[in-house]
């Protein structure tokens, strides 16, 4: 497939992760983000293990492990707690940065330097998105700034040493996927009956949300990420981000009745111009063409929130 379809294709996750804060406060109950966390994450990752029918073998399962705690089970918790601690979209501002992690992780891990251009356009991004979702001014909770830190340093290394792993022959994205989501959504678990209790009881609009955010918002739009991931620079992949506030922006507007203000359209015209630019360019300087294929051989063997402050909370929860 042509890159400028393995893009579009990628860029659809982070477009429907921008409609979770719609789904959860419309939907869901309140108050409980472990356990959305939780029914986002499990019941996805065991439909896809399900459709695979291939568990990890030898090494793979600490690869496993440790890329599903990076990029679902440490990244949800810390997101949600940073949302609920930040005032006004600041731990979307916090996530924006995400470009520049990676772009630094990328250096490290894969022999991939940052041009000039690349550095500028991650800072664009970050401004862009500051503009559309950060409120008035506010006073910044310790435990929230580092929370929000530690969800996009999680995502971006997660993302990176997807990258650089790769996957054993015989193992497509849909079944990698599948790997992290239960391991993740198992990470998750006991975290969120030790904090929220039992799960709340739940009407037909609450299953209905959940089965979105499991399916197309989870198991499918991760899918797609992880695809995209073996098929695109981890520095192009996470340029998409953006889209993501942008996304929760436009549903917030035609959705939920927020205004769009015109510092907001800037901040949007800046961002989704830096997601562009971020798709140029290939991998950078020092950078190995990656096919996409599995990285090294390895044997598989197959297996029989509603939120009352919408003002504070819009825009936070893009993934």
């Amino acid at each position: 497939m042509k890159r400028p379809a393995t893009v579009l294709l990628t860029a659809l996750a982070p477009v429907s992760w921008g409609t979770t804060y719609a789904v959860t406060t419309e939907f869901l109950p309140a108050d409980r983000p472990l356990f959305t966390g939780l029914m986002r994450a499990l019941p996805a990752g065991l439909l896809l293990l399900g459709l695979g029918r291939v568990l990890p073998r030898g090494i793979w399962w600490g690869k496993a492990a440790v890329l599903g705690a990076l990029n679902i089970g440490a990244f949800f918790p810390l997101l949600f707690l940073s949302a609920y601690r930040l005032p006004g979209g600041m731990a979307a501002v916090v996530g924006s940065v995400g470009p520049l992690f990676v772009v630094g992780l990328s250096a490290l891990l894969l022999g991939q330097r940052p041009t000039p251009r690349t550095l500028l356009t991650g800072v664009v991004a970050a401004s862009g998105v500051s503009l559309v979702v950060l409120k008035a001014a506010g006073a910044l909770d310790p435990v929230g700034v580092l929370a929000a830190l530690a969800s996009t340093a999680s995502m971006s290394a997660g993302t990176v040493l997807t990258k650089k792993w790769g996957r054993p022959d015989g193992v497509g994205p849909l079944v990698l996927t599948g790997w992290q989501l239960t391991a993740g959504g198992l990470l998750i678990a006991p975290l969120a009956f030790l904090v929220e209790g039992a799960p709340p009881a739940l009407d037909g609009r609450a299953v209905g949300g959940y089965l979105y955010l499991a399916l197309a918002n989870t198991a499918v739009s991760y899918w797609l990420w992880f695809r995209g991931i073996g098929r695109l620079s981890a520095t192009q992949v996470t340029f998409l981000g953006p889209l993501s506030p942008l996304t929760a922006a436009v549903v917030g507007w035609a959705a939920l009745g927020q205004a769009l203000t015109p510092v907001q359209l800037t901040g949007m015209a800046l961002a989704f111009g830096a997601t562009v630019a971020g798709q140029r360019g290939g991998t950078g300087k020092g950078a190995r063409h990656d096919t996409g294929r599995p990285h090294r051989r390895t044997r598989t063997t197959p297996v029989p929130a509603n939120h009352a402050n919408r003002s504070e909370y819009s825009d936070r929860l893009n993934y």
